[in-house]
């Protein structure tokens, strides 16, 4: 944004103050000035002359010989503009300046034979205009020889300020006044206004109704009758072509004076073109075709906020105007439209149309809504002035629910623990008051602030510490002499994921990653998604409760291209709800981390010696076992549990350590990769890695070698087909005593010699004890307690 330091000073003396402290003090408060570009320097060399004689040229048809004098000596000048004449005063650019349309410099030269010492400028040589069509004549009020700049209020200086998005406060030369009186501790002053105005109200004269209240919380309109439109006066013209905006009439210039200003957009319609007399703020709807004063046909989006009177559309709210209400050369009476509209709803606009606007800009960052009457008071006075018109009395504000300025807590503690140095609490309130922050409250160790409607940025405690410590000034932050650097072991908070993803690449995996957001229809395959409050699309609607759709669809897409080999695997964050309860805060709903893999067609391929083989559930168990032995110590214990009704998955199991289920996974249903056009085997393996993260002990420790003898028993039992096998561990588990170390299932068998709906299941035990060898006696013991155990809970039979 371009700021006018002589457009600064008409609000805070800045006098005794050099340019580089200002931009320095701006940059260091948060507007970074980009380039400072100096009037006074760009027209040096510049002055008012005056064209004595005019003859022509004897080589040349197109071409005039001209004395110019600049008030004390006369120069040779060959010019080639149709409308110089003799008698003229005109800007003379003598030798060595430097012409700011080509950036070429000024010498001495010969012109078809004729020395030609200077230059005679156009409008568009100096940067002023687009105009080329002849030299730039002046009146007679200007004086002979005097510096160019100085003459044409050009001496001022330019400062490019970069705004970051949330210093809309800023976007107006009131408001970077106002950071620089606080700043410097100088007095900041607003412009006065002296309404002149008639006995008739603007709210007689025109109407204004809001339909979408949302959109567009506040609404002021004020007119202003008796108008001539025509060419604006050179101080104001002068002070919009400073800041690289082209002068166009004393109506518009004077809106975007304000608007640049104090930050708040305006727009002025014709009154007498506007239907009834009347303003209706409401959606386009289905009339989606309008025409802007660009003379563009734009296709609107029916809940694009509109601006219509009694009986068609006239501007699209925010953004631009209609050419159906414009202000021309004819007008007379005149609307103002100061609003206040709903940042993201402009946004929105702004961004289907593909049209950003000054206005736009300012409207999408969050203007200030208390300033919305001030601004068309303002406009109306100049308007009224400088078009020669009478301003109605009052103003058409239709603001149907009053917005409520922000209120922040701010404890003295914090602002010291915040910052790491003490800030003196007088100073604290000269500055929060210099910033315009209303006290509501004060006790010994905090305060209660009204945050101004400037500042829409401001929403945390922690914002005003920052505004304070921005305006004391960071270079204030004191020296630290001593700085004390722990030397405790430093934990390294990737560690484990990275450790998980090294090994699975060397297992033969690839990485995905995937979009956190799911659409509807696949998030609602699974419990207690979260739905996201503004959703920029359907598909993003909800968050991931699971890595799995991610993998699927991946794993359908490399399908598609004929990749059916497959080992995939990805680390992300799902999120689920806590209860079925709406989400009210942070404890509603949990987000952790999980490993998904994935393996899918052949483990291996055809070979001369071998046959191709699928990927199946031992090739899945194995992996996850590599990564349970990777991961975990050798103190802890993981089991293995077969699952059964599960739906998502055909078969499956669950990882256990201690009581919690850390991973599950297994074989998924055909019907639910239908859903992902999948028409091959997969087997996916879920790890929740926030829970395996409490149970990693650290470093692995050294388990001695047993020094005694194991006892191995065997037994087989003939039971119900429908009995899983890990209920029968479990029994046979109860059944024993500490002595028993492992179980493992050895064979399954079932035919007709054990008759209908039967099946055997043998079993090997091991027994050891870690301090003395086993007595016969007492494994016999214990293994019969355990087969006694099993016959009388399931009325299993013993094989012999």
């Amino acid at each position: 944004m371009k700021v006018s330091l002589n457009w600064l000073k008409d609000y805070i003396n800045l006098d005794d103050v050099s340019v580089e402290k200002i931009t320095d003090k701006l940059t260091i408060a948060g507007l970074e000035v980009d380039d400072v570009v100096d009037g006074s320097k760009i027209y040096e060399n510049f002055v008012i002359g005056y064209v004595k004689e005019k003859d022509k040229h004897p080589n040349a048809d197109k071409l005039s010989l001209c004395l110019v004098t600049d008030g004390t000596d006369d120069y040779k000048v060959v010019c080639g503009a149709p409308n110089v004449e003799a008698g003229q005063k005109v800007v003379f650019a003598k030798v060595g300046a430097v012409i700011p349309k080509g950036e070429f410099k000024i010498t001495k030269a010969k012109i078809r034979g004729e020395e030609s010492v200077g230059m005679i400028c156009a409008e568009d040589e100096l940067g002023l205009s687009d105009d080329h069509s002849g030299i730039m004549v002046l009146d007679d009020s200007y004086n002979v020889g005097d510096n160019f700049a100085d003459a044409m209020k050009l001496n001022d200086v330019i400062i490019d300020v970069d705004l970051t998005p949330n210093r809309a406060d800023a976007m107006s030369h009131i408001g970077v006044a106002r950071d620089l009186a606080a700043i410097m501790n100088k007095q900041f002053k607003y412009p006065e206004i002296k309404p002149d105005e008639a006995e008739t109200t603007s709210a007689q004269l025109a109407s204004v109704e809001i339909e979408n209240s949302v959109n567009c919380p506040r609404y002021v309109g004020k007119v202003v009758t008796g108008i001539t439109v025509k060419e604006s006066p050179e101080w104001l013209k002068n002070k919009l072509i400073a800041i690289g905006l082209r002068p166009i009439n004393n109506v518009v210039d004077v809106t975007n004076f304000v608007m640049h200003e104090i930050g708040q957009p305006l727009h002025a319609f014709d009154l007498d073109k506007l239907a009834d007399k009347k303003i209706i703020v409401k959606d386009a709807g289905s009339d989606t075709k309008f025409v802007t004063l660009d003379s563009k046909e734009r296709t609107l989006n029916p809940a694009d906020l509109m601006i219509c009177d009694g009986k068609k559309q006239v501007a699209i709210a925010g953004v631009m105007g209609g050419e159906n209400s414009e202000v021309t050369n004819d007008s007379k009476n005149i609307l103002i439209e100061s609003a206040y509209f709903n940042p993201s709803a402009v946004r929105k606009t702004a961004k289907l149309l593909g049209l950003s606007t000054d206005a736009s800009y300012r409207f999408e960052r969050g203007v200030d809504y208390n300033k919305t009457k001030w601004a068309a008071k303002r406009a109306a006075q100049l308007i009224a002035e400088l078009a020669e018109g009478t301003a109605a009395k009052g103003e058409i504000d239709a603001y149907p629910a009053p917005i409520e300025n922000n209120k922040v807590m701010l404890r003295f503690p914090r602002v010291d623990k915040i910052l790491g140095y003490k800030i003196e609490k007088a100073l604290m309130l000269d500055i929060l008051k210099r910033l315009e922050f209303e006290i509501v409250n004060e006790t010994e160790s905090d305060l209660e602030l009204l945050v101004p409607s400037t500042r829409p940025d401001v929403l945390r405690e922690v914002d005003v510490i920052e505004e304070i410590a921005r305006i004391h000034g960071y270079d204030n932050i004191p020296v630290v002499e001593k700085i004390t650097v722990s030397l405790d072991e430093k934990i390294d908070q990737s560690k484990f994921t990275n450790d998980v993803r090294e090994l699975l690449i060397s297992l033969g995996f690839n990485e995905i990653i995937t979009n956190s957001l799911l659409n509807t229809e696949t998030a609602q395959k699974f419990s207690n998604p979260i739905k996201v409050l503004n959703p920029s699309s359907v598909e993003m609607a909800f968050t991931r409760p699971s890595l799995l759709p991610g993998m699927l669809n991946t794993i359908s897409k490399n399908i598609k291209v004929k990749e059916t080999d497959l080992q995939l695997f990805e680390i992300g964050h799902v999120f689920s709800k806590n209860s079925e309860s709406e989400i009210k805060s942070f404890d509603d709903f949990s987000e952790t981390e999980h490993l998904l893999i994935a393996i899918t067609g052949n483990a291996e391929d055809k070979q001369w010696y071998r046959d191709n083989r699928k990927s199946d559930i031992y090739d899945l168990e194995g992996f996850a076992n590599s990564i349970f032995k990777k991961l975990f110590s050798n103190n802890v214990v993981v089991k293995s549990v077969k699952q059964n009704n599960d739906p998502i998955f055909e078969y499956s199991l669950v990882k256990k350590v201690k009581k919690s289920i850390v991973a599950s996974g297994g074989k998924i249903k055909s019907d639910f990769l239908n859903g992902f056009e999948i028409k091959q085997d997969v087997f996916i393996f879920d790890f929740n890695l926030s829970l395996m993260n409490e149970y990693i002990s650290g470093r692995n420790k050294f388990t001695e070698l047993l020094k005694y003898p194991k006892v191995i028993r065997d037994f087989a039992f003939v039971l119900d087909k429908n009995i899983e096998v890990d209920s029968v561990e479990k029994s046979i588990v109860k059944g024993s005593s500490k002595l028993l170390k492992n179980i493992k299932l050895f064979d399954i068998f079932e035919g007709e010699s054990l008759g209908e709906g039967k099946k055997s299941l043998a079993f090997q035990l091991e027994y050891f004890d870690y301090t003395r060898t086993l007595k016969e006696e007492e494994v016999d013991k214990d293994f019969w307690s355990a087969i006694e155990t099993v016959k009388k809970t399931f009325n299993a039979q013993l094989r012999g």
